[in-house]
């Protein structure tokens, strides 16, 4: 069951009791890709800046411990900052609220990327440092992994959820299950992926990428699923300059499908979120994702 809210002052709290001498100045509530995770950023006494997040449910929790395993792992593998552990607290109700240091710089808007070619270069082969990383580490911590026809068959299944809901245009579903039918756009090779990168999870300091965060959803799959949300809101030259940088420093095989697929990744990001919606039974999740979806049909 899902736990109510907890306030940034909880969380402030909690941070306090994780980690030894942090003593809280201020905190602001963050949002969070994982709707049953509570966060905040907390200031201490030091000036150190520091991250909180509590979850809501056993599933949620389950999700943060195996995430911090994760990046645990990562550590040794990768040039840019991620968030460690480095303290919990015990939850009233069970589980734990986890607490890392802030990362540095701030999260990019694909606007930002239209500005600069270097940081667009920057970050497509800073997607392919990620996307080249031994399948291992994902399956080691128990994370999923997945076969390019396997992950096709996801995506079907996902559409027909969708459609039983009745509230995805037909033309909307015509031309997905079209896409999807087309197997040859499928043969990809299957890489770590970050799995809900965006604008909020990739952090910058000028033209460098100096941090990801936020790696609960890390699987082996489609890379064109990171590229997801600039095939979404991005101008096509910051995806084609982003794409041109990954392709050059991948060591691994790039498929000429990747762009096709991650416009498709893109454009089915309202049909997860509806489909949240109807298993939650939120009115104003599928409210949103409906009056999306209407806007994709143009």
């Amino acid at each position: 069951s899902l736990r109510p809210s907890r306030s940034p002052l909880t969380l402030a709290a909690l941070a306090s009791a994780a980690v030894a001498g942090l003593d809280p100045v201020t905190t602001t509530g963050l949002p969070q890709h994982d709707v049953d995770v509570d966060a905040a950023q907390v200031e201490d006494t030091q000036g150190r800046s520091w991250v909180i997040r509590a979850p809501r449910s056993a599933a949620a929790g389950a999700r943060l411990e195996v995430e911090a395993r994760f990046v645990d792992v990562l550590h040794g593998w990768v040039t840019f900052a991620v968030p460690k552990v480095v303290g919990r607290a015990v939850l009233p109700e069970g589980g734990w609220a986890q607490v890392a240091r802030a990362v540095d710089g701030s999260p990019v808007e694909p606007a930002r990327l239209a500005l600069s070619p270097a940081l667009a270069a920057g970050f497509g082969r800073t997607l392919a440092s990620v996307h080249d990383l031994p399948e291992r580490l994902v399956a080691d911590c128990g994370l999923p992994v997945f076969e390019a026809e396997e992950y096709r068959q996801r995506r079907l299944a996902e559409l027909d959820r969708a459609a039983a809901t009745g509230k995805v245009p037909a033309v909307l579903l015509t031309r997905w299950e079209r896409a999807l039918e087309e197997t040859t756009a499928w043969r990809f090779v299957p890489t770590v992926v970050h799995g809900e990168l965006d604008g909020d999870s990739v952090r910058v300091t000028g033209t460098d990428i100096v941090a990801i965060v936020d790696w609960a959803q890390v699987r082996v799959a489609d890379p064109a699923d990171d590229l997801a949300w600039l095939a979404n809101s991005a101008d096509p030259r910051v995806l084609d300059a982003v794409t041109s940088a990954y392709r050059a420093r991948r060591r691994g095989a790039v498929d000429t499908d990747l762009e096709r697929r991650a416009r498709l990744a893109g454009a089915f990001t309202p049909v997860r979120w509806l489909l949240h919606g109807v298993s939650t039974q939120d009115a104003d999740v599928v409210d949103e994702a409906v009056g999306v979806l209407a806007a994709l049909v143009e």
